[in-house]
């Protein structure tokens, strides 16, 4: 059996599985109201949010750590048993929230899910590496990273929904079972890299193979110069800039995206009063920015690139861009009025960050071989769940008396971090050659 464009039908499956990834992580935001009235019934709302951060920072500490030992393990077993192993875990992990009975215990089922969540980014670059040319990278990019975001739109209101008819704690149940279904079409669809896979035509994997090679150095390639991919090793990776550049780009960047995934719920509970059913009617909408930016990101870049600009060029145009949104609707949530304009300025951030986090994630694959690409991705998106665990520490403190400014001001500064640390460290975004 042969199946036409396969290598689409797998991001769709890892796009899937985004979207079951944010389902499972915004849960606790949303349900939070119902939890601590069951839970914390007389901890005060300043107490309540720091026993919030302080489980979310648990959950990032834990993701962080998950990035650099999933980066490794898909790069040592593969994408296939990668996946297999962060997806069941977490499901797993997020069902036991159910039996949560206080901070330790939600704290160690974080923990479990943070680990295994987190092997759900440098899998999908790794896939994204085996699976697709160079000029193509960015769009399947973006549509992976679309599944973020409709798991934002989604999780919303079908959380808050899902609470009409049942408890919090079968609502953890009930979305932990999705994440075990969705193995049974990814062990029967992904049975090996595109190189041996039995289901591929022959024509696909020959433009994959063929493509796999940075838009600079296609004639190169071509006229029978083609050289070795360039996998160094931990140590040698890290000795270079521009690996700095990516790690640096991901720690600025990342903890803006999350200063919204942890706290809109918390936000909108907070500053205009809104219980679980309301949160459900305006709390999806900023996701709706980021699906259509990381669309946006990929498809310009896909564009740009098949018009005949570099790499270099095209993916700094669109990180720059995508930072150049971010920073005024930033800077506008310090009085951004009633929640629906409040919601709209928030899309406009996330659509912002998803026209350029797309192209900095495919910035390791970008620049090394497939067997160090899962490596980088890895310490990348470490130091990015570090730079949101500060941040999410701070929250409490920054927005003790109700005014989320300072917060917002931060990660308008961040963006342009993200900016400049690309354009300073990565001179020229190409296939890196051995020293």
């Amino acid at each position: 059996m042969k199946m036409k464009n396969l290598r689409w039908w797998v991001i769709a499956l890892i796009a899937l599985a985004t979207v079951i990834n944010y389902i499972d992580r915004s849960a606790l935001a949303v349900l939070w109201p119902d939890i601590v009235e069951d839970l914390f019934p007389d901890e005060s709302a300043l107490e309540r949010k720091q026993i919030y951060a302080n489980i979310s920072i648990v959950f990032i500490l834990s993701y962080a750590f998950g990035q650099a030992i999933f980066g490794k393990i898909f790069d040592w077993v593969g994408t296939r048993l990668g996946f297999v192993l962060s997806i069941g875990v977490w499901s797993l992990a997020t069902a036991a929230h159910a039996f949560a009975q206080g901070v330790l215990s939600f704290s160690i089922f974080r923990a479990i899910l943070g680990v295994a969540e987190a092997g759900n980014w440098p899998g999908a670059a790794k896939s994204n590496a085996d699976w697709f040319p160079t000029k193509e990278r960015a769009l399947a990019q973006g549509i992976f990273n679309s599944g973020a975001a409709i798991g934002g739109i989604v999780a919303i209101p079908l959380i808050a929904y899902l609470t009409v008819y049942f408890s919090w704690q079968m609502v953890f149940v009930v979305i932990g079972a999705v994440g075990l279904l969705w193995l049974i079409p990814w062990i029967i669809l992904v049975k090996a890299p595109p190189k041996s896979h039995p289901w591929i035509t022959d024509e696909e994997r020959e433009y994959i193979l063929t493509g796999q090679r940075s838009c600079d150095v296609d004639d190169s390639a071509a006229n029978g110069t083609d050289e070795e991919e360039y996998n160094p090793s931990t140590k040698e990776l890290l000795s270079r800039k521009q690996s700095w550049g990516v790690i640096i780009a991901s720690a600025a960047i990342d903890p803006i995206w999350w200063l919204f995934v942890f706290w809109i719920p918390i936000y909108l509970n907070e500053v205009y009063g809104m219980d679980v059913k309301s949160i459900g009617i305006y709390g999806w909408v900023p996701y709706v920015g980021a699906m259509v930016g990381a669309w946006f990101g990929g498809l310009l870049a896909q564009n740009r690139l098949q018009a005949g600009w570099s790499t270099d060029k095209t993916r700094k145009l669109t990180i720059t861009l995508g930072c150049l949104i971010m920073l005024p609707a930033l800077l506008a949530m310090a009085n951004p009025g009633g929640p629906t304009t409040a919601v709209i300025i928030m899309a406009v951030i996330l659509f912002g960050f998803q026209t350029a986090i797309g192209n900095v994630q495919t910035l390791p694959s970008d620049l090394y071989g497939k067997k160090a690409v899962g490596t980088l991705s890895g310490f990348a998106g470490m130091a990015a769940k570090l730079g949101a665990l500060g941040l999410t520490a701070l929250v409490p403190i920054l927005t003790a008396d109700g005014n989320y400014t300072p917060a917002f001001v931060i990660g308008a500064s961040l963006a342009v971090i993200a900016m400049l640390s690309v354009w300073v460290l990565i001179p020229k975004i190409e296939p890196l050659k051995r020293k």
